[in-house]
């Protein structure tokens, strides 16, 4: 007999998202069904208006669904209250963005403390922490540099050590190379491939550049708010 096939990590079922109401609303998405096992490196792209950011958002309980089904290891999303949602974000959720979102006038030990404060950890845990994160992406030098004392691929770097610091399960990139030259846009995929591979980190990237995608295992296309195409990237 065949074992049953494991619950998807992530797992949505008829999807939409409508702006507005009556003739001022518009429906961003038009019924996604889509799922994402633990462990996967998903590219997400589409041009500007596909829908593909207010999917990001409604995965990443920053926005919720008009209506459909999405569970998240099996738990329906839209049964939590906001306190229960924000409790999803910070425990088991990280983030990165195209602008860093770095505390100009902080340190980045400072910067990669600050999810840790809303976790109420004594100051000293909070750094030693930060300094694991910090030294997984190769920064343990730089702990002490602010912002504008670093590249643009050292920001980045912070930025995905604050992330990790919190030990998420899914990492959502919202165009995490959209500020950076090409030779640091591969340095930066090729740290986000260990932390899905070697970490084990399901990981749910936007991106509107073919050879960024391609780093993932899979590449899932939106258009006018619904999904074009689904497909898995040759080993």
């Amino acid at each position: 007999m065949n074992p049953p096939d494991p619950i998807p990590l992530i797992a949505l079922h008829g999807v939409t998202k409508t702006y507005g109401h009556g003739d001022a609303s518009f429906q961003a998405l038009r019924g996604i069904d889509l799922a994402v096992n633990a462990g996967e490196f998903v590219a997400v792209m589409g041009h500007s208006g596909s829908g593909k950011s207010t999917l990001m958002n409604i995965l990443g309980c920053l926005d919720t669904a008009t209506s459909g089904s999405y569970r998240y290891q099996g738990i329906e999303v839209a049964t939590l209250g906001i306190t229960q949602r924000a409790l999803l974000r910070r425990y088991a959720l990280g983030f990165i963005f195209q602008g860093f979102n770095l505390l100009a006038r902080t340190s980045a030990l400072e910067n990669v403390e600050l999810p840790l404060l809303y976790r109420g950890l004594p100051r000293k845990q909070r750094q030693a922490m930060a300094r694991d994160a910090l030294a997984a992406v190769g920064l343990q030098d730089r702990m002490r540099n602010t912002p504008a004392e670093l590249s643009g691929g050292q920001q980045q770097r912070v930025a995905i050590a604050r992330a990790l610091v919190t030990e998420p399960r899914t990492l959502f990139a919202d165009e995490p190379t959209g500020n950076l030259d090409s030779t640091t846009t591969h340095e930066i995929m090729e740290l986000l491939i260990t932390l899905n591979r070697g970490h084990g980190i399901t990981l749910l990237m936007v991106t509107h550049e073919d050879d960024v995608a391609s780093y993932a295992q899979r590449t899932v296309r939106v258009r006018d708010g619904l999904i074009e195409s689904d497909r898995q990237h040759a080993a």
